[in-house]
């Protein structure tokens, strides 16, 4: 099986090296930011029919490993 980390592609000559879906242009950032708008994973995919729910489970994973990599500063208020 494989990984969910393998749906996501660099590529420099892709979105300015963002990290995306494979075999798209939809950025990663920007379906974490649809999440954390309040959107559900149905929404995203009725929004991009193209994707499969891996796709965001992957983006998911994504963000999970980077957070455990990166110290973000964040305003206790």
């Amino acid at each position: 099986m494989a990984s969910l980390l393998d749906r996501i592609s660099v590529d420099p000559n892709v979105c300015h090296g963002q990290p995306c879906i494979r075999g798209t242009r939809i950025m990663v950032w920007l379906l974490l930011e649809y999440l954390a708008n309040g959107d559900s994973v149905d929404d995203i995919l009725a929004a991009y029919p193209g994707l499969a729910r891996e796709d965001v489970q992957a983006c998911l994973a994504y963000a999970a490993r980077i957070a455990r990599e990166r110290i973000l500063s964040v305003d206790a208020a």
